[in-house]
């Protein structure tokens, strides 16, 4: 072993190991030290090198793959969608469950070939998750159900998180995320028929996908934790992103059945991966479910009166610094998560997204009062500022995690 990196015996093709530019840059590097320290000789290192080559983690390959994969899928689901009337609803209904069930034949044979990469399963994988969807949806019309039911979402993704786990695949469980949060959405929304019932859905599956990431660390399919990460972050980023604008309707929150068996399933979840988890994991649990907690609470505040940016009250002045300061410290905490658990991603959608809410409340404040290059000057400064701050403190933490390890 190497730093942490393991080597390979000797019969290894030269090249064949392939690893991230970055992490070459490092090992060649180093080898380059261990050899002016008289540590390795000239031929241990030209043998250690031969064995590496660089190769960039999402290549051209895998994105013309995915969205290959991508495309493939959404069209079988727009030809469902238009209703073939030309094929009796079984002809349809068999041909798109055969397609399904050859892509998924598909997915299990590539994988099993020693000369057959990842990302060509994983976008087997991927279209065989969405045709999932099409045998959905043309079951739905075979049986007349309604096309705008939430019900097909949620079966749809249902199937889909269960094909993830059941093949450990990782391109299965974005779409069963994005679907399965979609319907949760669109189920307690159009019950609330409110931009804070959406809120409130938000927040709710993000303390569910935050346990769950929880859950996967260091245990069981550990390399699903990063997707449920992220996506709990941006549902978190996102409830209270909402949660700040400064009038969300005039119904209250949902409190509909529907809501309280979600939360209840929530709040078991969070509990139950912070008792089977370490200190950091039951922060990591304890912050998504403060962040929601508090969110809830700045949508149940609605101050009364106006609510425009040039005639805010007292009230709802009070309303719009404490959202926003909830919305600023959740986005430096995912921020300082993705530091602690490496996840370069995570950190850069807190960042992303603590600069969309800079601009978005900018214009919000400074709008009624400023106007023209004058507008642009101010944001430009805000912007400036912000991109210093979370720089420096980016920085910091990192310089502070690398002593701590050290």
């Amino acid at each position: 072993m190497i730093g942490g990196m393991v080597t390979h015996s000797p019969e290894a093709l030269p090249g064949t190991h392939r690893v991230p530019a970055a992490q070459l840059a490092w090992l060649e590097s180093e080898l380059a030290r261990w050899q002016a320290e008289g540590r390795l000789d000239a031929a241990t290192v030209a043998g250690i090198r031969s064995d590496y080559s660089a190769s960039r983690r999402y290549s051209l390959s895998r994105l013309l793959l995915a969205l290959g994969a991508a495309f493939v899928g959404i069209g079988l689901l727009w030809l469902v969608a238009a209703n073939l009337d030309e094929l009796s609803p079984t002809t349809r209904f068999v041909g798109v469950v055969v397609l399904w069930l050859g892509a998924v034949a598909a997915a299990e044979l590539v994988a099993e070939s020693p000369r057959t990469g990842r990302a060509a399963v994983g976008a087997l994988q991927l279209v065989a998750a969405l045709l999932f969807g099409a045998v959905v949806m043309q079951a739905a019309q075979s049986l007349q159900v309604p096309a705008y039911d939430s019900g097909l979402l949620g079966t749809w993704g249902a199937g889909a998180l269960l094909y993830a786990y059941a093949a450990g695949a990782l391109a299965p469980l974005l779409v069963g995320i994005v679907v399965t949060v979609a319907w949760w959405v669109w189920v307690v929304a159009e019950r609330s028929e409110s931009v804070a019932g959406a809120a409130v859905a938000l927040l709710l599956a993000a303390v569910l996908t935050g346990a769950v990431a929880v859950a996967h660390q260091g245990r069981l399919l550990p390399s699903f934790a990063a997707p449920w990460r992220l996506a709990s972050a941006l549902l978190v980023l996102s409830g209270l992103f909402l949660a700040a604008l400064p009038r969300l309707g005039e119904n209250a929150l949902p409190t509909g059945g529907v809501v309280w068996a979600g939360a209840t399933v929530v709040l078991l979840a969070a509990a139950g991966a912070a008792l089977v988890s370490d200190g950091k994991a039951r922060l990591e649990v304890g912050a998504v479910v403060a962040a929601a907690m508090v969110g809830t609470l700045v949508l149940q505040w609605q101050p009364a009166g106006p609510t425009g940016s040039s005639e805010l009250t007292g009230e709802a002045l009070a309303r719009a610094v404490v959202a926003i300061l909830v919305y600023l410290v959740a986005a430096a905490w995912l921020a300082a998560l993705g530091v602690l658990r490496d996840a370069g991603g995570l950190t850069q959608l807190a960042t992303g997204a603590l600069v969309v809410f800079t601009v978005v409340q900018s214009f919000a404040v400074f709008e009624p009062i400023l106007s023209g290059a004058a507008l642009f000057l101010v944001l430009g400064v805000v912007l400036a500022g912000a991109g210093y701050l979370v720089e420096r403190g980016r920085r910091r933490l990192v310089a502070d995690v690398a002593e701590a390890s050290a």
